[in-house]
């Protein structure tokens, strides 16, 4: 995914690989992409390497040297590529360390297995509030980005709505 995000930027504007990590920081796109800023920079030397990119400029400060990357030909090509694969491939993911866990769940005490669930209520409860609170700091979203954080929201729900199920069996059922 990073590769797509950097050649999809990059197709938008020149840029660095600071004003890559600082636009995904700014936009609040860090949330759900997950990408490390190492990553970036992983990646725009992998791309370069593959002749997707190339350096535009590059500014001197100091000590310093700052690259600005454009997308080649090549590189739309990749682009195009790497947005159909990613739409045509399913991305559903299960919570498998949930699943896992819970068909073990009888070899922990009852109060373990409660605090743990709780625990993670209250994360994902703060990362819903979290995200609420990024939706509310975009200016003019756009239908995509609506469509994003709606799908997030579900997925927040269903988490949330699995979690205490598993909490309400955990009450009911184990002694």
């Amino acid at each position: 995914m990073t590769r797509l995000m950097v050649l999809g930027l990059l197709k938008k504007q020149p840029m660095s690989g600071y004003e890559i990590q600082r636009f995904l920081q700014l936009d609040h796109v860090n949330q759900w992409a997950e990408i490390l800023p190492g990553s970036i920079y992983h990646a725009l030397k992998k791309l370069e390497s593959e002749s997707y990119i190339e350096i535009d400029t590059i500014e001197h400060t100091g000590n310093r040297a700052k690259a600005t990357y454009i997308i080649t030909d090549q590189g739309e090509q990749e682009y195009a590529r790497l947005i159909e694969e990613s739409l045509s491939r399913p991305s559903l993911v299960f919570p498998t360390d949930i699943y896992t866990a819970l068909l073990f769940h009888g070899d922990l005490a009852r109060e373990q297995v409660l605090i743990a669930v709780e625990s993670q209520i209250d994360l994902i409860r703060k990362k819903y509030d979290e995200t609420r609170t990024a939706q509310a700091e975009q200016n003019d979203l756009s239908d995509e980005e609506v469509l994003i954080f709606d799908h997030m929201y579900s997925l927040f729900k269903a988490h949330l709505k699995l979690l205490n199920g598993i909490r309400l069996y955990i009450q009911r059922n184990k002694k």
